[in-house]
């Protein structure tokens, strides 16, 4: 038996708050975490997108059934399988969307953030790491990184951006482990990291933002 691989067209979908126009100065990128969809995640940042402040929420390529084979559906970024190719894909998608986004804008009159919840944040920082896109401002939400961040990102490609990390500190999936030994271990990559934390579980927190903002 052999492997064999062939790219095929795919449709993407996004969704986005705000306008961008001569008004705007803030632009967000925001990738949502697993089991998520861009259109229920982007609600999240409604406090955020006044006249100056643009929100795309780009969606995972890939759904399935939450529970069964039916019902509520999700979106993954990648699973193990196949995920060389997938992590290709997903940035050739990512770096479709920004060049599309923002194509005729002078890009030099605002900034651009990059926000990644959950498993969201792996997809981000390896999205920055490709070298394509530019990045004012990183934020770091809920995110593990199970062998360190330099496994999806250079660190020193961070070294200049201003970088948060923001978690609840009654987070169901990071109440599991040592959060102390877990902020540590993001700063020894990210020495200039700043740790916002808030009284929630694994959510985008308004008032978090909000002070993000």
């Amino acid at each position: 038996m052999q492997q064999h691989h062939l790219e095929v067209k795919r449709t993407a979908r996004y969704y986005t708050l705000g306008s961008l126009g001569e008004a705007t100065k803030q632009v967000w990128f925001v990738l949502h975490g697993y089991g998520q969809l861009a259109q229920f995640f982007i609600k999240k940042f409604e406090a955020i997108a006044q006249d100056n402040t643009f929100v795309v929420a780009p969606e995972a390529l890939s759904r399935f059934y939450l529970e069964g084979v039916s019902g509520r559906v999700g979106a993954t970024w990648m699973t193990k399988e196949e995920r060389p190719q997938e992590i290709d894909d997903y940035i050739f998608y990512l770096n479709q969307l920004y060049d599309s986004v923002l194509k005729g804008h002078d890009t030099s009159q605002f900034q651009i953030n990059i926000l990644g919840f959950s498993q969201g944040n792996a997809t981000a920082l390896r999205w920055l790491n490709d070298g394509h896109i530019r990045c004012d401002r990183f934020v770091i939400w809920a995110g593990f990184f199970g062998n360190g961040v330099a496994d999806v990102i250079d660190p020193n490609k961070l070294s200049s951006i201003p970088t948060t990390l923001v978690y609840g500190t009654q987070d169901e999936f990071l109440t599991k482990i040592d959060l102390n030994q877990y902020v540590a271990d993001i700063q020894s990559a990210i020495p200039h990291l700043k740790v916002i934390t808030f009284d929630g579980k694994h959510t985008v927190d308004k008032n978090a933002l909000l002070q993000i903002v």
